[in-house]
């Protein structure tokens, strides 16, 4: 915010902003320029048969990932892809069935474990009958939240590391962060990101008051584009992120 006030503060003492609706139209287009260039395709490479390209999904427990995972196997089967769930969260009671729930409503493939079992086992599991069957997609979902914190980075860095053991390759580790989350989403972005390179960040929880602010900061202090946001419950209500469009709400009133 300051950095935000300061050059507006310079721009209207040099007068060259006099009027309050300028004020606005210079502070909206400062916000959507420092958004804007990144990009936000998700990563999907041409492989081998039998070589499938894995989604990693991460987060704290609560924000949404396994919905997101749901929603997004919609898009990619729509798009012509062939796609395995992996119920990698094996620490949520249900957690489970709800993936498998989606894997049904979306055409996926679905592997799972033991309740309480090895995510890392469920994980590889999935990359080998993906590999097995050739599939081109693997999303994995995993833990969001263990006795303590420092486990629960342990495990994610060994279902990275498991994942890419067999024939597959992480192309995509994606952060699902709750829009309503303040300052608390810059602290998860960097330590996630500290132990499994964050590619993207889909923001989820986007379609009441909350107006995602974080995302300046993630994108800005980490370098780490948001590349999908989530507007609602029904399966469609996952969108490409649009600086233009995010900020332009922001200014709605």
């Amino acid at each position: 915010t300051d950095e935000l006030l300061d050059g507006l503060r310079a721009r209207v003492k040099a007068k060259e902003i006099t009027e309050p609706a300028a004020l606005l139209d210079a502070l909206q287009e400062e916000m959507a320029s420092r958004l804007r260039g990144s990009d936000r395709s998700l990563t999907f490479e041409k492989r081998g048969d039998n070589e499938p390209n894995v989604w990693m999904f991460v987060g704290v427990n609560g924000v949404g990932k396994t919905t997101t995972i749901g929603k997004l196997a919609n898009q990619q089967t729509i798009a012509g892809r062939s796609v395995l769930l992996a119920a990698g969260d094996t620490f949520r009671a249900a957690a489970a069935e709800q993936l498998g729930t989606w894997a049904e409503r979306s055409g996926a493939e679905f592997v799972r474990g033991a309740e309480g079992g090895d995510p890392s086992s469920v994980i590889f599991d999935g990359v080998e009958r993906a590999a097995a069957k050739n599939l081109q997609l693997v999303m994995a979902d995993t833990a969001g939240r263990l006795h303590n914190k420092s486990n629960l980075m342990e495990e994610l860095k060994k279902v990275r590391r498991v994942a890419e053991k067999g024939a597959g390759q992480v192309t995509e580790t994606l952060l699902v962060i709750d829009a309503t989350t303040g300052q608390n989403g810059l602290i998860q972005a960097r330590e996630f990101n500290e132990v499994t390179d964050v590619t993207g960040v889909v923001l989820t929880k986007l379609d009441g008051s909350a107006k995602g602010g974080i995302v300046f900061a993630i994108e800005t202090d980490l370098g780490i584009p948001v590349k999908l946001v989530g507007i609602g419950e029904t399966i469609g209500d996952l969108i490409p992120f649009d600086p233009d469009d995010f900020v332009n709400a922001l200014f709605e009133r």
